[in-house]
């Protein structure tokens, strides 16, 4: 994905969004590459978020902390001063959402097949990939 054609971004991905994807480590590790900053939004409880960044080794440069999302996505903007703020979610709440705090807002779908990301649970793929270990005890 080319970010519209500005590497001067901020993109926030709903954590719903980052769980239906097979490899959230590769797709922030993409994002990097043409957004500024990256983050994820989310009105689940911080420990949730950071458990499940953890788990998937995303590093990144915003998170909700114990804010909700509108009021985390209103602070991102007022603190990453970049020309485009992108908001990837599931649904038409998150289009909502993204619409009210001025954000772009970009389906998780129409993100993908834009960034050829791989849609799939991060749980299903690390368990084939240790299946796929023949090295294993």
């Amino acid at each position: 994905m080319d970010g519209g054609g500005s590497t001067n971004m901020t993109l926030a991905f709903e954590l719903e969004a980052l769980k239906q994807l097979a490899d959230p480590e590769a797709v922030f590790s993409d994002a990097r590459t043409w957004s500024e900053y990256v983050g994820v939004v989310s009105d689940k409880p911080t420990y949730v978020v950071t458990n499940f960044t953890r788990k998937n080794r995303i590093r990144q440069d915003f998170f909700s902390g114990p804010r909700g999302r509108k009021e985390s996505l209103e602070n991102v903007k007022a603190q990453f001063d970049t020309e485009r703020h992108v908001f990837v979610g599931i649904d038409d709440e998150d289009a909502e959402l993204a619409e009210a705090v001025e954000w772009e807002y970009l389906p998780l779908e129409q993100a993908a097949e834009a960034a050829d990301w791989e849609l799939g649970s991060p749980e299903e793929t690390r368990s084939a990939l240790e299946d796929d270990r023949d090295d294993w005890p």
